[in-house]
């Protein structure tokens, strides 16, 4: 089976970035996905979509969180 592709548009010295990040580490499923860490600021039209929404993350293509997630909620959604 392939490993689910997580994706999460972040920037420097986001604080609620770094809080999902540790929440998606605390899931204890790092080797069911593999991760993309995308600073929006390297891309303006990603910088004006994103802009105060960040973090976002994706798993598979598909908007999953936005702002906050639980390890229970990442976990949940990896193994679904």
């Amino acid at each position: 089976m392939s490993k689910q592709r997580v994706v999460i548009y972040t920037r420097p010295g986001c604080h609620l970035c770094e809080e999902a990040k540790a929440n998606m580490r605390a899931a204890e499923c790092g080797g069911e996905y593999t991760l993309d860490e995308i600073n929006i600021e390297t891309d303006l039209t990603l910088l004006e979509k994103y802009r105060n929404d960040i973090p976002v993350i994706l798993v598979n293509g598909e908007e999953a969180f936005r702002h906050r997630v639980t390890s229970e909620e990442f976990k949940r959604k990896i193994f679904s």
